[in-house]
């Protein structure tokens, strides 16, 4: 996607309303901003992104507990098949935002606090883990739902960043991970094709919200 594209998008997320989220969405926003502040940083992205891989672990993980006590049928087992690789190519896509963030930090030399910027994101990522797997078991539009409301505030978040920062536009992006995740002409772009990404995702759970079970 070109650079005229990714500016495109970025207006389009601008002028979209945020949805509007539940209690729990909320509640976890609201935590995040008293924690580590309002303002928008590479280190508040870095969070972000550790616990936005979590979602699709927990349903991964559902789905191969269903597998093992269904794997007799097997037109069922190659629907969870099927719900398991994608579920695993979000993740991996989350993946890829968090090495990139822990690269940027790295390199421009971004202190980071050991309890705020490891311990307390690993006890948010392990309460959001169980809180998304339960809220599956019992019914998966709720799980869904708190997902796409996670990756719509995301989205935005990231659109925001690049709006309030002119400056990335003149930044060069350059990673390690580059072939892997994506080459781009600048790091505005980068952050760009991070909120399509997560506004990708965001509609992937609203449209699973109206089907069955591993489907």
């Amino acid at each position: 996607m070109g650079t005229r594209d990714l500016k495109g998008e970025q207006e389009r997320t601008l002028a979209t309303p945020r949805l509007r989220y539940g209690l729990l969405a909320r509640a976890l926003f609201l935590g995040m901003d008293l924690f580590y502040g309002r303002k928008r940083t590479l280190s508040k992205f870095k969070v972000l992104e550790l616990i936005a891989r979590v979602p699709y672990q927990s349903w991964e993980q559902v789905a191969y507990i269903a597998m093992t006590h269904k794997y007799g049928e097997p037109q069922f087992t190659r629907r969870i098949f099927d719900f398991v690789s994608e579920a695993r190519q979000q993740q991996d896509n989350e993946q890829w935002h968090l090495l990139i963030l822990v690269e940027m930090i790295h390199r421009q030399g971004i202190a980071e606090g050991l309890l705020r910027y490891r311990l307390v994101p690993q006890l948010i990522a392990f309460f959001y883990y169980h809180v998304t797997w339960l809220l599956y078991v019992i019914r998966p539009r709720l799980s869904y739902q708190l997902n796409a409301h996670f990756e719509d505030h995301a989205e935005h978040e990231y659109m925001e960043f690049v709006r309030e920062n002119p400056d990335l536009e003149e930044i060069p992006f350059e990673s390690v991970f580059g072939k892997d995740y994506g080459t781009f002409a600048s790091q505005a772009d980068l952050f760009r094709r991070i909120g399509l990404d997560e506004r990708e995702h965001k509609e992937e759970s609203l449209a699973r919200m109206e089907q069955p079970r591993f489907n």
